[in-house]
């Protein structure tokens, strides 16, 4: 069995068409030392409804 560790799934949403395109884990220990704010990932990813690469933000709710 696999140790479960300090990993949360969290949801990538595009920023200019606002929809659900991935699903991430994130390491909730490292992002919490970068700053003291909650932290959100932000990746540019490829984006199926607007057909380009946009910012894609997280999001905790997952669809």
């Amino acid at each position: 069995m696999a140790k479960k560790g300090a990993r949360e799934l969290v949801g990538m949403i595009c920023q200019t068409c606002k929809s659900q395109n991935y699903v991430t884990e994130r390491n909730k220990v490292n992002m919490a030392e970068k700053s003291e704010k909650s932290a959100k990932l932000q990746i540019k990813k490829y984006c199926k409804r607007c057909k380009k690469h946009t910012l894609h933000k997280e999001t905790s709710k997952l669809k």
